[in-house]
């Protein structure tokens, strides 16, 4: 008889005479994200990382949120625990429907579709708008996560120029004239990664191009809440001209909390039961205790004046940053001042190589993102991001002081 300790290993997959399958051919051109690989490597405690576009976790409304989910439960828990429909609560589809016309974007709940973050939202309508071999517009740079899931579906991403003001219209035109694409994603109001808000005049000049020439726009909003400065502007969605083709995309990520996984998309009413048909295929529907407990959350506690508090704190964040970049960075970089959101774009001088320097940074205990992944055209290689919403203001100065000493 053989004790356990002396007993043959046996492998968790044993191998068989015949190899499976292998991944799908479209899995070889998606590269896995850089930011959450950084985000893994700065982890340790002592690390001052500029790197995430993380809400801050002291924000969270932990008691408004625990009390929404025990009314829920204590009322109705057959109905919270219980598959659902999906295209989302009825109740959380009206509340979101009320802020967004709120916002001068009139609103039906039947004009959304909750989704599991605006990730997924995005997802499904790549799932139903992009063939491979579609082209796909995006500005340049743009997020990362939109650039995996164009990967996914086969797509051919066509980077469109940007300057300080984001796309350049004049550009879109003739890119979008000579290429044909079959949408345009934007992230127009502090955009991830450069925490730039395309003008007005310019969502107009994107709208009109959309109508004259055919393509679907995307407009991902998720940080349009978090304005620290200056005055709204108003949703391409908004614009007449291309309201039959636009997708405006949302979240509760960023004013609530990100683990609920909470998003929407509003879209003409063709596109949005395709995006149905497409969710029901993903997951059937999104967590039914979840959205009754974000839906409790809007009746009973005042997100507005939450969304202050956050607007309060991540404003006094980004001027600390601010205040401390030019001491922090060699002579001859630059960097935008962002109206909101969460990140300041940095462009350090000519020969500097922001991904080079990053182990540097992380032996000082700092770290930020480098900006190359986020082009698809040709790369920025001294561009870094740098996000200023998990640290407070003194850990920022402190950050900033350990970034100097990587150029000393």
């Amino acid at each position: 008889m053989h004790s356990a300790a002396s007993a043959p290993a046996r492998a968790a997959f044993p191998v068989s005479s015949v190899p499976a399958p292998t991944t799908a051919p479209r899995l070889a051109g998606v590269a896995s994200s850089p930011v959450r690989e950084i985000l893994a490597l700065t982890a340790r405690p002592e690390v001052i990382s500029f790197a995430g576009g993380l809400p801050a976790p002291e924000l969270f409304d932990v008691a408004g949120i625990r009390a929404a989910y025990d009314k829920v439960l204590a009322e109705n828990p057959h109905h919270a625990l219980q598959y659902s429909t999906t295209e989302g609560d009825p109740e959380l589809r009206a509340a979101i429907a009320t802020r967004l016309t709120a916002r001068d974007l009139p609103t039906e709940p039947d004009d959304l579709l909750v989704t599991t973050g605006s990730q997924q939202a995005l997802t499904l309508l790549t799932t139903v708008l992009v063939e491979p071999g579609d082209v796909v517009l995006v500005e340049d740079p743009c997020y990362l996560a939109a650039l995996q899931s164009f990967g996914f579906a086969g797509a051919r991403v066509v980077p469109v120029p940007t300057d300080d003001q984001g796309v350049i219209p004049e550009a879109l035109e003739e890119i979008a004239a000579r290429e044909k694409p079959t949408l345009l994603y934007l992230v127009p109001t502090f955009q991830n990664p450069t925490g730039r808000t395309l003008p007005a005049e310019r969502r107009s000049a994107v709208a009109g191009a959309a109508a004259r020439l055919g393509f679907w726009i995307v407009e991902d909003d998720p940080y349009g809440e978090l304005r620290y400065d200056g005055e709204r502007v108003p949703c391409i969605a908004a614009d007449p001209v291309a309201a039959d083709r636009t997708v405006l995309l949302g979240s509760f990520s960023k004013v609530m909390a990100p683990g609920l996984r909470l998003g929407f998309l509003r879209a003409p009413a063709g596109l949005r039961r395709a995006c149905v048909i497409a969710k029901q295929a993903a997951d059937l529907h999104t967590s039914t205790i979840d959205q009754a407990a974000a839906a409790r959350y809007l009746r009973d506690s005042d997100l507005d004046a939450h969304v202050a508090v956050i607007r309060a704190a991540y404003r006094e964040r980004r001027d600390a940053m601010l205040e401390g970049l030019p001491a922090a960075l060699p002579d001859g970089s630059r960097w935008n001042r962002p109206e909101g959101g969460m990140f300041v774009w940095v462009t350090l001088p000519a020969g500097h190589d922001a991904t080079a320097l990053l182990k540097t940074a992380v032996g000082h205990e700092v770290a930020y993102v480098p900006g190359a992944p986020f082009f698809t055209g040709r790369p920025d290689p001294a561009a870094m991001r740098l996000s200023f919403t998990t640290h407070s203001a003194d850990e920022i100065r402190d950050g900033l002081h350990r970034l100097a000493r990587c150029f000393a």
